[in-house]
């Protein structure tokens, strides 16, 4: 019996910290490309079911604990982006594309490897410069709302000290606990779980200022992430798999509002390490758990649209910020790591925190072709064939070989 209730209490845990952590990023990635009420509810309810059902999927079929979630790195994008041309149809339309691409990456290993190709620290910079602007919400938050932020910013700072995991769930309790105690309350809400058809649209703008930056952030910043996970655990699923599904999922989420899933970066330690029992082989139960819980949780969608938007929309801002700051310090890292692409990853940051639309395309595209560009520029300072010196003035081989791939 103790062998079956850790990596079943693993994926509930797995679940209600995935879940708890970043619905806040989801419904206001919705509500800023253009969703109301009603819409962002259904999404968040298509995301969790899309994601539970698919690990539930992988799970049963692989017998390895393949966590999935929701691209929170891609709400956060959304957000930053904001109402494209076409409204939310044209960003419904947007994100079916995202999971046909998806899909497309599983079924031509060759898209995949050119997407994780992207140097580290040019996509790092474009994540951070998508984050950036909720991770400073907070701190807004703090100016604008002092008596019900600073009790929030309070247990996160005290829980990431004493118990990390539950940091931001417990921020979100005490965010809920300042709503109940300053707001009108949730008497009249209708809190029943909210199905919602859009019929998508298409547009130029929000397939280049929405598809295709989601697709790169999702892929980049989440299942690339996720495979290392699973790999530093020992498992190693089949990539080919893992993204058919999860973007055959996302496909079949749009219509209802959902932008995507994929493999869960963050919280695939849970399922996939020792919380979930001593026996690898048995973990895939957590998974599978993880899975049943969030589609349970999905039914609390159209409640928790309700109580974000009872409250000042800074103080929702504030508790998605402090989810995402791990993320945040992940992306900075990555983008200083490499000193030689230093510069390309400030300005592909700057342009993209920027949060500038031009042509209608979103910062996350135009960051993208501002860092490539250069890169490309600092790159043809070298002549062809020159070798640059090393402090012992002779090139090693590693080098040598470094400038061949060049």
């Amino acid at each position: 019996m103790n062998r079956l209730l850790q990596p079943v209490l693993a994926g509930v845990v797995t679940a209600l910290v995935g879940f708890a952590s970043s619905f806040a990023v989801v419904l206001a990635g919705l509500r800023a490309v253009g969703a109301d009420q009603t819409q962002a509810a259904s999404g968040l309810l298509a995301l969790c079911v899309a994601a539970g059902a698919t690990a539930i999927w992988f799970g049963l079929r692989l017998r390895i604990p393949v966590s999935v979630a929701w691209s929170t790195p891609g709400a956060a994008l959304l957000v930053s982006t904001g109402a494209v041309e076409g409204g939310f149809p044209a960003a419904v339309g947007a994100f079916a594309v995202c999971g046909v691409l998806l899909t497309v990456a599983g079924l031509f290993p060759s898209l995949g490897r050119s997407i994780a190709s992207i140097p580290a620290p040019i996509a790092g910079a474009m994540l951070a410069g998508v984050l950036l602007n909720l991770c400073v919400a907070p701190v807004r938050a703090l100016v604008e709302v002092p008596a019900v932020a600073g009790p929030v910013v309070l247990v996160w700072a005290l829980l990431s000290r004493f118990a990390r995991i539950w940091a931001v769930p417990g921020a979100l309790l005490a965010a809920v606990a300042a709503i109940a105690l300053t707001g009108p309350g949730l008497g009249a809400v209708d809190a029943r779980p909210v199905v919602e058809l859009t019929a998508p649209s298409w547009s130029a703008s929000a397939m280049v200022g929405i598809a295709l930056p989601l697709f790169l952030v999702t892929m980049a910043a989440q299942n690339v992430p996720g495979m290392a996970v699973l790999a530093g655990y020992g498992y190693r699923p089949p990539l080919r798999t893992v993204l058919a599904g999860t973007g055959a999922a996302s496909a079949l989420a749009a219509p209802f509002g959902g932008h995507a899933v994929n493999l869960a970066a963050i919280t695939a330690a849970l399922a996939a390490g020792p919380d979930a029992g001593p026996d690898p082989g048995r973990r895939w139960i957590a998974s599978v758990t993880a899975g049943v819980s969030m589609v349970v949780l999905g039914v609390g969608a159209g409640l928790a649209t309700a109580l974000v938007l009872l409250s000042p929309p800074v103080l929702v801002e504030a508790v998605a910020g402090l989810a995402l700051l791990g993320a945040l310090a992940s992306a900075i890292t990555a983008a200083v790591a490499d000193p030689d692409r230093v510069q390309a990853a400030v300005v592909t940051f700057v342009v993209t925190a920027s949060g500038l639309t031009l042509l209608g395309v979103g910062a996350a595209f135009w960051g993208l072709v501002a860092g490539g560009l250069t890169t490309l520029l600092h790159h043809r300072r070298t002549a062809p064939g020159a070798v640059p010196e090393e402090p012992s003035g002779e090139p090693s081989e590693e080098s040598a070989e470094e400038i061949s791939r060049r």
